[in-house]
């Protein structure tokens, strides 16, 4: 039979990433703080790795050591690489050859006790109670409202649902109410943002008839009606332009002075600097990457005296793992620093003058640039920040695109938009397109659209709005 051609489709499975290859890809996104707890759970379960560099009069780890060893990381169950989750927290221990920087050290370890000292909301209220009265039965019922004010300061519950569940009369309930809204601070204790300026204008002698009539009308004020607001309050520009003056010094959300702010640090893991000659060095934070070496001396040490074959195979396991974490911790290096060094080089003229020389820079023209696939530019870039002179950036923040009508980075675009708009006077407020105008005589081709969509990505009011804030003064 002679020979045929034909066309078969087969299904197979192949291995394109091997366990480890994923493990790598994984290392490669984690922030310094989630690889400096996977490395500490790896020096925990691998008796083969070791911390920095040994001690000559540290102990030679016996049989004995191993086998613990073993017993502890069968324990522990699989080895996990975690995932990359949003936050930025501490500073970790550092890599090989780069000095500490003195700038960028960790957190003292008081902090915490610090933060956790700071006075609550409950408390600060529960003090001026024991001052406020004696009565044992208001002081209780005083005490269940503290505890269902949220952390803004505010009541809430219904006080008529309060009253039902503690088997009160209403009465008490609005005699406790009121003892809790004349303590500190001014506004706390109320049950809607009118009611907290209110309190806080009363304090001041500020409330008025045509204060209150204002404070009823609160969403004319979030809408700018200024017409509408002169008409219902009865009051002439000049006066409603200080009533609003007034309202803006007053605090929407009393209790939060009392809710300590989340800390969040962002530790750089590469460091720029400039040189003498205006060029600019870039190299590893040394606080960022964690310092582990293979004891190779134990290594052949165990293997001589290990006899068991789980035992051997334990051992040859952790010896693999050894040898692939410390060369992914390394390549890990040299590829961020390799990208930032790239993002130093196209974003020059940033690192010299400022967001106003801030390039495009895409995923793309660094792949390209540095022979890399885009996906480990964005794996790098995830969780990674960068240390200048001019403050700390996360490392995305230097990617940004071009603008639709030209070469100009949109971040550069927007300082521009900014800087115009704060610079303009009352009587010549800028428009859209005027601000488009503008840019093109600095060479920046912008629609008036795009810059409606900057402006509003910057929280700045129209031109309109803009204009009628400047007529009332505020």
């Amino acid at each position: 039979m002679g020979a045929m051609q034909r066309l078969e489709l087969r299904q197979g499975q192949s291995l394109t990433m091997t366990p480890q290859l994923v493990q790598s890809i994984k290392l490669l996104q984690l922030s310094h703080a989630e690889l400096a707890a996977y490395v500490e759970a790896e020096l925990e379960r691998n008796p083969l790795l070791q911390e920095g560099e040994t001690p000559v009069d540290a102990p030679v780890p016996s049989l004995a050591d191993f086998l613990r060893a073993k017993q502890k990381a069968e324990a522990a169950g699989p080895r996990i690489v975690p995932g990359p989750p949003p936050s930025r927290a501490d500073a970790v221990p550092a890599s090989s050859g780069q000095t500490a920087s003195a700038g960028h050290s960790e957190l003292k370890p008081d902090m915490g006790d610090m933060l956790a000292q700071a006075t609550s909301l409950s408390e600060h209220l529960e003090a001026q109670l024991d001052l406020a009265t004696a009565d044992p039965r208001l002081r209780v019922i005083c005490e269940h409202l503290i505890h269902n004010l949220d952390e803004a300061g505010y009541l809430t519950e219904d006080l008529v649902e309060f009253s039902a569940r503690l088997r009160i009369a209403s009465e008490e309930a609005e005699a406790a109410l009121r003892l809790i809204q004349s303590f500190e601070p001014s506004g706390v204790g109320a049950r809607d943002l009118a009611e907290c300026l209110g309190l806080q204008l009363r304090e001041r002698n500020r409330l008025d008839p045509a204060m209150q009539t204002l404070l009823t009308h609160l969403h004319l004020v979030a809408r700018q009606d200024f017409a509408g607001l002169r008409k219902v309050c009865g009051v002439d520009q000049e006066d409603l332009a200080e009533m609003l003056a007034e309202i803006r010094r007053l605090e929407p959300k009393p209790g939060l002075a009392f809710t300590p702010a989340a800390i969040d640090v962002l530790v750089p893991d590469v460091l720029v600097r400039s040189a003498s000659d205006g060029s600019f060095t870039v190299e590893l934070n040394p606080e960022t990457l964690p310092r582990i070496l293979l004891n190779r001396s134990y290594y052949a040490e165990v293997a001589k005296v290990v006899r068991k074959d789980e035992d051997k195979s334990f051992l040859s396991d952790c010896l693999q793992t050894a040898s692939w974490l410390t060369r992914s911790l390394d390549q890990r290096a040299k590829t961020i620093l390799k990208v930032a060094a790239e993002i130093v080089r196209q974003q020059e003229e940033f690192f010299k003058e400022g967001i106003a020389a801030f390039r495009p820079m895409t995923l793309r023209s660094v792949a390209e640039a540095i022979g890399m696939h885009e996906s480990t530019i964005s794996r790098v870039a995830a969780n990674k920040a960068i240390g200048t002179e001019r403050g700390t950036h996360p490392m995305k923040f230097f990617l940004s695109a071009a603008t639709g009508e030209g070469e100009h980075s949109a971040k550069a675009v927007r300082h521009r938009i900014r800087q115009l708009i704060e610079a303009e006077s009352p009587a010549d407020v800028l428009s859209d397109e005027a601000i488009a105008q503008k840019l093109k005589a600095d060479g920046i081709q912008v629609a008036r659209r795009t810059i409606a969509k900057y402006r509003e990505a910057l929280r700045i009011p129209s031109s309109a709005d803009r204009r009628r804030r400047h007529k009332l003064k505020v």
